[in-house]
């Protein structure tokens, strides 16, 4: 057992998935109502059921009243019931959710992703790297083993690109719909803005840092209109293959979030090789190494399903084959 670890006992586990099911079926609904409310509008004598996009009663026809729009209408009813329904238990969840000292990341970041994820973005565009992704391998393993080492705790929020085609980052082009990811941010936070000295980060007016990372591979698959342009890095591409890790989190507030991160295996591997890095920050050097060391000892330990073996080596690129193999004569 990894030590000063915990594990996650039956009661949070249960909560856990009383959570994630709950939050899937929210953020369903909440899919449904973002393009706007939904409403009928009487022209010449015939009712026209219209997508309104300010407070004023404009919007765009989405066509006469028929069966189909009918029930248009009715799923955007049942929707703005069920948000007005699961969110309290959501919040209510959560404060049970801190009771337990379940994994937790920052409020910031579950903010953002919260609407990421109504933009359906995560996952298809979007996985979380860095140390936020720590919680959701964590509940993965069911230990609490990143909190007791004291790895994971962070003050920004890191991202990577993964959609292989540059897509429009918005569902529908109504009214004021969001463009780009910082349009997306800024339905979170308005003082989000493009730090003109790295362009591929934001922040927010409490110094919040979020960066935006780009596998090589993938250099050209931004959109046009993105304002926030990563620089392409190949240790990004190490990342890409391999078993995503799904979770629902609470921020520190409580209030929850889905996290999609990368195989736990090569996010450990590419830690370490990060920690090592000549160009690293000094400062982050010591903890990619503690967190790429115990969350390599958790997989070992406590996920089977990702097994640490000469298949799974042949898989890596030949920069992480060298800490595997490290790894693995230091745990014998």
């Amino acid at each position: 057992m990894i030590s000063n670890s915990y594990e996650i006992d039956d009661e949070s586990l249960r909560l856990q998935a009383n959570l994630e099911q709950h939050y899937a079926a929210w953020i369903d609904a909440e899919r449904i109502l973002l393009p706007g409310r939904l409403a009928w509008k009487t022209v010449a004598g015939r009712d026209y059921l219209y997508r309104l996009t300010n407070g004023r009663g404009h919007g765009r026809s989405l066509g006469p009243r028929s069966p189909k729009t009918e029930a248009q209408y009715e799923a955007a009813q049942m929707a703005r019931q069920s948000t007005e329904t699961l969110w309290p238990l959501l919040r209510r969840e959560g404060a049970m959710y801190r009771t337990l000292r379940l994994p937790r990341i920052s409020s910031a970041a579950a903010d953002l992703l919260r609407e990421f994820d109504r933009h359906e973005l995560l996952g298809s565009s979007l996985v979380v790297v860095g140390t936020n992704a720590m919680a959701v391998y964590e509940i993965e393993a069911r230990l609490r083993f990143a909190t007791a080492a004291g790895v994971d705790g962070t003050l920004d929020f890191d991202m990577t690109w993964v959609a292989s085609e540059a897509r429009q980052t918005t569902l529908a082009a109504v009214g004021a719909a969001p463009r780009t990811l910082l349009d997306v941010m800024k339905r979170v936070d308005l003082t989000y803005t493009v730090n003109t000295e790295r362009s591929f980060q934001a922040r927010n007016s409490s110094g919040y840092e979020v960066e935006l990372l780009l596998p090589l591979s993938l250099a050209g698959a931004l959109p046009r209109n993105e304002t926030l342009f990563p620089i392409a890095l190949p240790e990004q591409d190490w990342l890409l293959p391999g078993r995503r890790v799904e979770h629902v989190v609470c921020g520190l507030d409580g209030l929850p979030s889905r996290v999609i991160a990368p195989d736990p295996r090569r996010f450990a591997l590419q830690k370490l090789w990060l920690a090592e890095k000549p160009s690293r920050n000094p400062l982050k050097k010591t903890k990619d190494a503690k967190q790429g060391a115990l969350l390599l000892s958790a997989i070992d330990e406590r996920m089977p399903h990702f097994p640490l073996d000469d298949a799974f080596r042949d898989e890596l690129p030949s920069e992480l084959t060298p800490y595997f193999d490290r790894w693995r004569r230091e745990k014998d």
